[in-house]
């Protein structure tokens, strides 16, 4: 004789669809996260001032497209040599503002040149000027 087996119904709410999720965003992050790397160096930086001196004389090193190169306006000829030896005899010290303006159409190895002649002489503070376009 067969006896009917009962059949237990199941109570609560099945997990297992919950659990998967729940591992599939832990992978994600994992994947994801990207960990700080700690630098070497351990540096105080110094504070600045909200003053900025005003520095009354400015220096002007222009070059044109054909390698011309302009020492406030007045010509220089010989070249990146003799413009260092136009700004030595300046008699300047290294805290006047330098700006080169260059020609688009300047080769960038003169650019390099008057920025080595403008360091040769203890000229640190350089700008280059340029245009902005509407």
């Amino acid at each position: 004789m067969k006896f009917a087996r009962r059949h237990r119904v199941k109570e609560g709410v099945n997990l297992t669809p919950l659990i998967d999720v729940v591992f599939l965003l832990l992978i994600f992050f994992m994947v994801t996260t990207t960990f700080k790397e700690d630098s070497e160096f351990s540096l105080e930086l110094p504070q600045a001032s909200n003053e900025v001196e005003r520095i009354d004389v400015d220096l002007t090193v222009t070059i044109q497209s054909n390698g011309s190169l302009f020492l406030n306006g007045r010509s220089v000829n010989g070249g990146s040599e003799q413009l260092a030896r136009a700004i030595e005899s300046l008699n300047l010290d290294g805290e006047v503002v330098v700006t080169i303006e260059a020609d688009k159409d300047a080769t960038h190895q003169m650019v390099i040149d008057v920025l080595d002649a403008l360091a040769q002489n203890g000229f640190n503070q350089v700008s280059i000027a340029t245009t902005v376009s509407n």
